[in-house]
């Protein structure tokens, strides 16, 4: 288990991002939420960067909410070390973590409810990269974004 996970919204994602650290917090884990603090129309690629340089040196994982996750993953992918994945049901979240190694869960507020929402952050965590072919797959992202 990671020793901290970090959060992030905008103004789209602040009640969903309330809820999960919630959810977060009832499980016993530790969270650092980088914001936003309100539903005032806020720029989303702030938060995202926040959590992204918070990220690679120490290998946690974070969770970027905005009204689609789109925005925050497109934003959180243009950091070197992360892979940000928009995950809309369990099973794509699992799959970012097993096959991808994704260190970033992005989500749509406006897109899955609370509940699902919940569920999609549970199956991030619980897993973890499966390495071995994946590996080497992953290993091609870093060298096309070093070129």
């Amino acid at each position: 288990m990671p020793e901290t996970l970090h959060i992030a919204s905008d103004h789209a994602g602040f009640a969903l991002k309330a809820l999960v650290i919630e959810h977060l917090v009832r499980q016993g884990r530790n969270v650092r939420d980088h914001g936003t603090d309100s539903i005032q129309s806020c720029d989303y690629p702030l938060f995202a960067q926040a959590v992204c340089k918070a990220l690679p040196e120490r290998g946690e994982l974070g969770i970027l909410i905005c009204g689609s996750g789109i925005g925050m993953s497109i934003m959180a992918n243009r950091f070197h070390g992360i892979r940000a994945a928009v995950c809309s049901n369990e099973f794509l979240a699992g799959a970012a973590r097993r096959h991808n190694n994704a260190n970033v869960l992005c989500l749509g507020a406006r897109v899955i409810g609370v509940d699902l929402a919940l569920a999609i952050v549970d199956a991030f965590l619980q897993n973890t990269f499966e390495g071995g072919r994946h590996q080497r797959r992953i290993d091609m992202f870093d060298d096309e974004a070093d070129d």
